[in-house]
This record gives structure tokens, C-alpha cells and sequence, in this order.
């Protein structure tokens, strides 16, 4: 560890975009009491990564600039807090370090063990750094969100999944099809072969008229939609729901959260759900053991070295990725 630096990505004010990134030597990070030191090996952004940097959670995110930003990783053991009882150095591991000190733009970084999970060798570091916030947001809607049991039992449940070629639509989509699921998808024409391959019953561009309408070929009503996407209006919804049916937001704006108040105020039925990801171990730890098992396939879309973020970065910011954004030290 040269001299106890590390090349990092950072940000020191909202705003900036790609621009506002700069490549830093900044000492590497030391473990507190329930911390492990990782040397990673992958990191994966999500679009809330560009968002905190843009201003979007001011004023809770992020706690100080500068700021090195992302929280999936993929890594190994280098060293221990004296807290630390499942791991040691050595062991390969699948982390989601906190949103509020982010890190993982980097090639060090310290992870909490409570969202730290063992990673096999049949899970390779970008599969295992695409899990944490796509796959626990996926994992999350559906079976608290939407009730839906995993395992396959249970009445079947229609499900539409909007954007379903990007980050967490993409687990999405494989998730609900382990439950008792008809699966209704939306993407871009491109993608559609690729959600079919993921396991979706029926596809839509959502640049037809049907399914900017939303409407299922086979003319069901949905009983959940993982909302994936941004800017469609709950009256596009609303009428492909059935009697109980929920639209949970897993990007919920100001107009979701009026929406979500309105529908409660008036007892309706049907309801609009914003969704806040509440990460739990035992959650990752199921998900790195699907990818094990060959059940949840990871869908890369890029690879991008350390000394070339900003490609990442950009890639994320346009929004057309199919899968998951890599970069590696």
C-alpha cells in the first residue's frame, strides 16, 4: 500500500456532472470497531449515485464534500475492526457501504459487516458488486411491496415491470418469475429480446401506443407494477390496475409521495406506494446465492477501469444501459 495512499474519484460540490469529477490520492480509509478494510475489486454504480451529486437529496446526501461517491462493492478482506467475527483477512466479499460516506469510487474502502456478505468463487466481483442496490430494491418491492413469496407458492399475481432492461428491472423481471407470476415488461425496442431472455411472459416498446399505455397483450389487469421508470402520470396507471392493484415507485418525486397521500385519503383501493430501501444482510446474502446457483443472472453492460470513471459516470447519466455499469481498480 504505497505510501498509505489510494487513487480515488471525487466530487467537492453539487452539481458538475462529469466535469465535477477529480482524480485524487487520499489516504486509505482505516476500519472502525464493526469495519472491515476492503481492496476492491468492482464497483457498480446506480443512477442515485449521479443523483446525490446533482443535488437531488440536498440537504441529507451527501454529509460533507468532498465526496467520493458509490456504495456496491466487490472486494477483499485486508484488515479488520477488533468488532469484526465473521470474516478475516483473505476472505472475498460482497459489501454496500453506507450512502451517508459512500467510498467506492476507489481502490480501498470500509464497509459495515452488518451489510457485508460472503462471496463464493462461482460469483465473480462485477456480479457480485451488481447486487446491492438494484438487487435488494428488486428483491424488496416484490416480496414486501408486492407479496409476493419467492418460493413459488401462493395464488398467481400479475406484475407489469417498467424499465425493465435497466438496473433493477433486470433482477426484477428474474426475481418475480421464481414467485407465481405473470410477468408484463416495458423497454426500449432494442431490449425486448434481452427481457424475454430474462424471463418476462410478455414484452412492450414503450414507445408504441400500447405501451406508453401500459396495456397487456393478453389484456390483464395488473394486480403490482415495479415502477422503474420516471414520468408516467398516475391516470396512465390507473386503469390497468386491478380492483386492489399497487404501483410501487422505487423513484418516488414530490408528485408520488401527493399521489400516495391522496389515494390513502380517499380509501381508494388501488394505491401508489414510494419505495426507500431498507438493506438487509440476509437479503444480499440470498441473492449472491441465487447468482451461485445460476437462478439470477447479472447482466453486465460495461466494464470501465478506475482511471476512466468518468465513462461510467456518463453512461449512468444517459440512462440507456442495459444491465449494470462496472468499474474496476
Amino acid at each position: 500500500m504505497a505510501g498509505n495512499l489510494m487513487h480515488a474519484v471525487r466530487y467537492s460540490s453539487y452539481g458538475g456532472g462529469v466535469a465535477g469529477l477529480e482524480h485524487v490520492k487520499v489516504p486509505i480509509p482505516t476500519p472502525n470497531q464493526d469495519e472491515l478494510l476492503l481492496k476492491l475489486e468492482a464497483t457498480s454504480l446506480n443512477p442515485v449515485d449521479w443523483k446525490i451529486q446533482k443535488g437531488i437529496l440536498w440537504p441529507f446526501l451527501p454529509r460533507k464534500f468532498p465526496f467520493i461517491p458509490g456504495t456496491d462493492v466487490a472486494g477483499e478482506v485486508i484488515k479488520i475492526g477488533p468488532g469484526v467475527k465473521s470474516y478475516k483477512a483473505g476472505d472475498k466479499v460482497v459489501a454496500m457501504l453506507s450512502p451517508a460516506s459512500g467510498g467506492a469510487l476507489a481502490e480501498f474502502a470500509v464497509a459495515k459487516e452488518s451489510l457485508t456478505v460472503a462471496r463464493p468463487p462461482e460469483v465473480s466481483a462485477a456480479e457480485g458488486a451488481a447486487l446491492p442496490i438494484a438487487g435488494l430494491t428488486a428483491h424488496q418491492t416484490l416480496t414486501e411491496s408486492a407479496g409476493i413469496k419467492l418460493d413459488g407458492s401462493g395464488q398467481q399475481v400479475n406484475v407489469l415491470i417498467t424499465a425493465a432492461s435497466g438496473g433493477v428491472g433486470q433482477f426484477a423481471v428474474q426475481l418475480a418469475k421464481l414467485g407465481n407470476t405473470h410477468v408484463t415488461a416495458t423497454c426500449g425496442a432494442r431490449n425486448m429480446d434481452f427481457v424475454k431472455s430474462l424471463g418476462a411472459d410478455e414484452v412492450l416498446d414503450y414507445k408504441t401506443p400500447d405501451g406508453a399505455a401500459l396495456k397487456s397483450p393478453s389484456g390483464r389487469k395488473y394486480d403490482a407494477v415495479i415502477h422503474c421508470a420516471t414520468g408516467i402520470p398516475w391516470s396512465t396507471f390507473e386503469p390497468n390496475l386491478s380492483e386492489n392493484g399497487k404501483v410501487i415507485d422505487i423513484t418516488p418525486g414530490p408528485s408520488a409521495f401527493i399521489t400516495f397521500a391522496l389515494k390513502k385519503l380517499t380509501f381508494s383501493k388501488k394505491q401508489l406506494l414510494p419505495v426507500l430501501l431498507k438493506p438487509k444482510k440476509e437479503n444480499l446474502d440470498y441473492l449472491v446465492k441465487l447468482v451461485k446457483e445460476g437462478k439470477l443472472k447479472t447482466v453486465i453492460d460495461s466494464k470501465h477501469p478506475l482511471s476512466k470513471a468518468e465513462d461510467a459516470w456518463a453512461k449512468s447519466i444517459d440512462g440507456h444501459a442495459t444491465g449494470k455499469i462496472i468499474v474496476e481498480p
